[in-house]
């Protein structure tokens, strides 16, 4: 089946409310980020991390645990208190701007003696956009998020209900992510907490545009995000013809193959199937 797919769902957890993380295991996400910037007040910075890295030391839970680190002068002082820290999967980085400054994270940690972290460049100003490449490219990257609140500020977007104005920053950065050989990129979040079919609409929109799973802020969003990005009993019995009529082809010797409607089965199309038998893998789905 190859590399496991990554999360479905992100959970965004307070990193300083202490009843918020006691409680986020067990909220049905795939992965849980716990937030040292924008979640957190500066006058709370030091005591947010201390208790994130306590937390972290009682490995809370066997989900993969991030940690999205402040941008700027704060990032070194979290990124040093949560080296080696056992139950961290990876780290957030916020408002990189360029390849430079995922390249210092890596190297500070591996400092610190911790060569293992991963990381999870959130790609929310203009500068990092136009250097987003070389970004996907750099040691320990996993996958990357986008932060188009952020971002839309900068450019002076107002994107409307179809989020038709972001689609071309949305390119970028799934491009860049298959080109440096990473997961597809993580959908980013959305304040629609109270309308699932409209967070279902704009979730199906980030899937089809290349997104792979989707960050939330809120528990209510997980369901919907996961019903999107879980395959039907439909597509996992596609993608089982697939794979055995191209192992069929193989073992015949054959060259071009086709599937029952005409269509090509290609190496991009075997590694759809595989990538939707895995996802289902994850969610039970036979």
């Amino acid at each position: 089946m190859g590399v496991p797919p990554p999360p479905r769902s992100y959970l965004y957890v307070p990193g300083n409310a202490a009843d918020k993380l006691a409680k986020a295991p067990e909220r049905g996400a795939d992965a849980l980020i716990v937030d040292l910037e924008d979640a957190v007040p500066l006058a709370g910075k030091a005591a947010a991390r201390d208790a994130v890295t306590a937390w972290l030391a009682g490995r809370p839970t066997d989900l993969p645990i991030w940690v999205r680190v402040n941008s700027g002068p704060l990032a070194e002082a979290d990124l040093r208190a949560l080296a080696g820290a056992p139950a961290l999967t990876g780290v957030v980085l916020a408002k990189v701007d360029t390849s430079a400054d995922v390249a210092a994270a890596a190297e500070l940690l591996a400092a610190a003696g911790d060569h293992d972290t991963l990381l999870m460049p959130l790609v929310e100003t203009a500068a990092a956009l136009l250097d987003v490449p070389a970004v996907a490219r750099q040691a320990r990257v996993y996958q990357l998020q986008i932060g188009e609140v952020d971002l839309a500020g900068e450019l002076g977007l107002s994107p409307g209900a179809d989020d038709a104005e972001l689609a071309p920053i949305r390119s970028q950065v799934v491009v860049a992510s298959a080109a440096a050989g990473l997961h597809p990129p993580v959908g980013p979040v959305s304040t629609i907490t109270a309308d699932p079919v409209a967070l279902a609409d704009s979730t199906r929109r980030l899937r089809r545009q290349g997104f792979a799973g989707r960050a939330c802020i809120h528990p209510r969003q997980i369901p919907v995000v996961h019903e999107v990005h879980t395959p039907t009993v439909a597509e996992v019995q596609a993608a089982r013809a697939v794979i055995a009529l191209l192992d069929r082809a193989t073992a015949a010797g054959s060259g071009v193959v086709l599937d029952e409607s005409g269509r090509l089965v290609d190496a991009a199309v075997l590694r759809s199937a595989h990538r939707t038998l895995a996802l289902a893998d994850r969610a039970g789905v036979e």
